[in-house]
């Protein structure tokens, strides 16, 4: 049994080693979407539970997951595809063109449909999924994919684009390039991948290329080895859920790493975040053990995530241990990775609530606003206006505290679950990006006045305004204080 092998240094250097690494994606790729509502009545029609939804959300999935999660963890990623003439592959395509790190390498053949998965989600419960499939797509042929590649990685969804042509290409281009190919298999037949570096099976695929149970350890190892006896590849590492990860190399004892303890909210997409991982820990030159154990890392950290979701370098420190080692002072949010959070909340079934300020010196008034705003949502994110913007609406003096100080106050508090900042003269991008179910603003404002009121609405969400305490405001609180210290002693 293998134990944990990362300290925090050694993740940093492994993260610094990932940055701007080569990483060629080839297989299988999909339009994912997640439709997410809430369930409150059965159909009078069927005995069928009716969604009313609340928002939809599209991504790359299959081969363009993992080359997202490649991207999100610091390397470029070389994504070679099939998609379709059609809406589908339109969307599909335009969303990797607004991937950063991702280099496309799509091809779109007359005739190919986009294949299209639609999952229908309800207090993070899949209720139902939706496949648009036709025929099998045709092979991937494009060799300038594996260009100046550290790892190739094979996303086989067995959709037609992993056939033998492309297989041979990618141990031809591995060997021209001294660069692992690693694949994620699917079917019975895993000889055809010939002498890859690396397979990656789950245990449900181990088993129905073997024939055999693998239930417990031994009889994982029994069918590892059968495995390595019936084809041609160096290693395979199967991953098994709760129970972590187990590898064998020719020659060697399977060895079991233990999965850790964890709320699993969504597996969707775990397996492209391992393949991501073990193909740039190998790119980098980590030995294959502390490649396993950094994909159990990083699928350990996206598997608390909803839908089909990526996991960055941050969220992978943060897991190992450096929580509170932020990119941006204490207390604050990047806006990318608070939409994630406030995602996951509302995947959930939780009601994510936004106000925004200065909060430049907390007052009771302050305190007894947010919470006041807290009691209308089950989260709270603050977004604060940055020091430049709190100079040009307050004057050249304040902010009395910076950015950073404003938001390790303000996240202290037990009403407030975020805080963000926003530096343009309103905070509309920001809420459009966010999408809060309730916005919340003081009550010196009409509903009319509230800057995103109409876009909140427009996605089924409110408005609500809160009462100020009288007696207490910044303002106030700065000229006592300047009238104390100017008078004589």
């Amino acid at each position: 049994m293998a134990e944990r092998s990362f300290d925090l240094a050694e993740l940093q250097n492994l993260l610094e080693r990932i940055k701007g690494l080569k990483v060629a994606c080839v297989g299988d790729l999909m339009l994912d979407r997640f439709v997410y509502g809430e369930v409150s009545r059965i159909s009078p029609e069927a005995p069928i539970p009716v969604l009313k939804t609340r928002r939809s959300v599209a991504m790359p999935g299959g081969v363009g997951n993992v080359a997202r999660n490649v991207a999100a963890m610091g390397a470029v990623a070389r994504l070679g595809a099939v998609a379709g003439r059609d809406a589908a592959g339109d969307e599909l395509a335009a969303l990797i063109a607004g991937e950063d790190r991702i280099d496309d390498v799509l091809t779109r053949p007359e005739g190919a449909d986009t294949i299209v998965k639609t999952r229908f989600v309800s207090s993070g419960q899949q209720l139902l999924r939706l496949d648009e499939e036709a025929a099998p797509h045709a092979g991937y042929a494009d060799a300038t994919v594996f260009a100046g590649a550290s790892a190739i990685l094979l996303s086989d969804y067995a959709k037609g684009v992993v056939d033998d042509g492309l297989i041979q290409s990618a141990l031809a281009a591995g060997a021209a390039l001294n660069a692992p190919v690693i694949v994620d298999p699917k079917g019975a037949d895993f000889a055809r991948y010939g002498s890859v570096d690396l397979i990656k099976p789950n245990a449900s695929e181990l088993s129905g290329a073997t024939g055999m149970p693998v239930g417990t350890d031994q009889e994982v190892e029994a069918a590892l080895q059968a495995l390595l006896d019936t084809t041609s590849v160096k290693a395979v590492v199967v991953t098994r859920a709760g129970k972590g990860m187990s590898m064998i190399r020719h020659g060697e004892a399977v060895v079991h790493f233990p999965g850790r303890a964890r709320e699993v909210f969504d597996v969707s997409g775990a397996g492209d975040t391992a393949l991501a991982a073990l193909g740039l820990a190998l790119g980098a030159g980590m030995s294959l053990e502390q490649a396993v154990q950094f994909a159990l890392l990083a699928s350990g950290v996206v598997v608390g995530k909803a839908g089909t979701a990526v996991v960055t370098p941050q969220e992978l420190l943060d897991e190992e241990g450096g929580e509170g080692v932020h990119a941006f002072g204490n207390g604050l949010s990047e806006a990318d990775a608070l939409a994630d959070q406030v995602s996951r909340w509302q995947a959930e079934g939780l009601k994510v609530g936004f106000t925004n300020g200065c909060f430049d010196i907390l007052h009771r008034g302050h305190v007894a606003y947010l919470a006041q705003a807290r009691s209308w949502c089950d989260r709270l994110v603050v977004a604060l206006n940055t020091d430049a913007s709190v100079s040009a609406l307050k004057g050249p003096t304040r902010p009395v505290n910076n950015l950073d100080s404003r938001a390790a106050v303000i996240g202290a508090l037990a009403s407030v679950d975020g805080v963000t900042y926003f530096g343009e003269q309103t905070p509309l991008e920001l809420i459009k990006r966010l999408r809060p179910d309730v916005l919340i603003k003081g009550a010196d404002y009409t509903k009319e006045q509230v800057v995103g009121a109409a876009e909140v609405e427009s996605w089924g969400g409110e408005v609500r305004l809160a009462s100020f305490e009288d007696g207490y405001s910044t303002t106030k609180t700065i000229e006592k204080m300047k009238n104390t210290s100017e008078k004589p002693a």
